[in-house]
């Protein structure tokens, strides 16, 4: 990404970005991370359907560990009674 100024943008300044932005929107309660975190946790629900796995949900949110991406799926607790009730 771009500044404004034309050169690369650092780390703090897209999340400074986002900040801005969300509030621009009326958005309360999200970060520049929570974007990364919802995109992982729906790529991990859905990478079966793609015939991929968790692997390459790692890949794309860049990983070097399998954990790291693990921390980002959130659980859901109605899946999981489903999960169960298949059994």
């Amino acid at each position: 990404m771009r500044s404004e100024r034309g050169g690369p943008m650092t780390p703090l300044s897209i999340v400074v970005w986002f900040n801005r932005a969300f509030q621009a929107i009326g958005l309360s309660g999200c970060s520049s991370h929570s974007g990364r975190r919802t995109f992982i946790t729906r790529a991990a629900r859905l990478v079966h359907k793609a015939g991929g796995s968790l692997r390459d949900v790692q890949l794309l949110a860049g990983h070097r560990s399998i954990q790291t991406t693990q921390r980002y799926i959130d659980g859901d607790s109605d899946a999981q009674r489903r999960l169960v009730s298949l059994i």
